[in-house]
This record gives structure tokens, C-alpha cells and sequence, in this order.
């Protein structure tokens, strides 16, 4: 799904090729799709820090007198943004997935699109711009 394997290439995280190369789906649904990932991707980042939170209180535990709290804080923040990448990632393959399902039989049938396509609204954006 993405050009680049590694995920902490930081310039290329998110490059992707326009369509799928085994199926031909198109991954921009429609313009501005990837802006729900944002979301996806705080609901992961959310449930990691619940995650963190419950193994610290379970093996650490926390304590009104030292501050064991302020670490799990400091440690959770950057467990998540050494992940950021790949919860990026991540975040797009599951909104992906929200609309466009997997389908075994993929090869007799066809892609989904909106109503709305990018590439159209591309299109009238370049004669829109050519014609003033």
C-alpha cells in the first residue's frame, strides 16, 4: 500500500502509489480523504496509552509520594511519538478499510469509487485555471 517499506523514513511515510498495483482500487476516494485518519489514528493512540497505563499500574503502580506517575507520563509520550510513523500508517490502512472492505474476489469485481471523484475534481480545477 505504501512506496516506501521502512515506516521511519520520515520524507516518505506516506507516500503511496495513485492505485492499488494488484487490483487497481484507487486509495484517494475522494479529495481530502485521508483527513479521517486523524481520528483513527488518536483512538489508537488513546487506547496504547491505556494500554501503557494499566502494565504500569499493574507491575510499577503509582504512588502519591514519588513520582512514578510523571514518568509513565514522560515514557508514554515518547513511546508514541516513536511510533507516530507507524500508527500513521496504520491509521490509513484501517480508515481504508471502513469503506473499501476486503473482497476475495476482487478480480471480477469492480473498484469502488464515491460519487465524488478526485480525479474529475482535478480535472475541472485545470480548465478552470486554463480558462482564466
Amino acid at each position: 500500500m505504501f512506496t516506501q517499506g521502512n515506516a521511519w523514513r520520515l520524507k516518505q511515510t506516506l507516500k503511496m502509489p495513485d492505485k492499488c498495483p494488484e487490483c487497481g482500487q484507487p486509495f484517494e476516494l475522494e479529495v481530502g480523504f485521508w483527513y479521517g485518519t486523524g481520528y483513527v489514528s488518536y483512538a489508537l493512540s488513546f487506547a496504547l496509552s491505556v494500554a501503557t497505563f494499566v502494565a504500569w499500574w499493574v507491575l510499577i503502580g503509582f504512588s502519591t509520594e514519588d513520582h512514578r506517575f510523571f514518568w509513565w507520563m514522560g515514557l508514554n509520550a515518547v513511546f508514541l511519538v516513536l511510533l507516530q510513523p507507524w500508527l500513521m500508517r496504520l491509521s490509513r490502512v484501517m480508515y481504508l478499510y471502513f469503506f473499501v472492505p476486503y473482497d476475495p474476489n476482487y478480480r471480477f469485481t469492480k473498484v469502488k469509487k464515491f460519487d465524488y471523484e478526485t480525479d474529475s475534481y482535478y480535472k475541472k480545477e485545470e480548465d478552470n485555471n486554463k480558462q482564466q
